[in-house]
């Protein structure tokens, strides 16, 4: 979600964070696969482009308007929850991630409930389509 609205240096940085959160669990599930394709194909970034860990001192730098920052968070707590499961490993790490975005717990939590809001929707809309 709007990741096309991000610079290239905040698009390759963001795969790295996408990266960061697919694997702090320890497990890659298909469908956060498919969302990093996903990712991939609205950043205009090729599909057989890899990314590795980012590190997270000077990311605020990379994301340095407020809007870039939250379509980073948003974009990456919508992947931690394509697995059905937001594991406490995520969690941790977005929230370090907001921090050092300058971000609220507030705030945080504010867009952690309009994802979990969204990702309900498109379940529900995927239901639509099986009928």
């Amino acid at each position: 979600m709007w990741l096309s609205s991000l610079s290239e240096t905040q698009r390759d940085t963001l795969l790295g964070l996408a990266h960061n959160v697919v694997v702090s669990d320890g497990l890659l599930d298909p469908n956060e696969e498919f969302m990093l394709d996903e990712f991939k194909r609205e950043m205009s970034i090729r599909p057989e482009s890899t990314a590795d860990y980012q590190e997270l001192t000077g990311i605020e730098d990379v994301f340095d308007t407020h809007r870039s920052r939250t379509v980073a968070v948003l974009n990456l707590l919508r992947l931690s929850y394509v697995d059905g499961a937001f594991e406490i490993e995520e969690e941790c790490l977005l929230k370090e991630i907001a921090k050092t975005f300058g971000f609220s717990d507030d705030y945080f939590l504010l867009l952690d409930n309009w994802v979990r809001r969204l990702v309900t929707l498109e379940q529900e809309a995927q239901q639509f389509m099986r009928r």
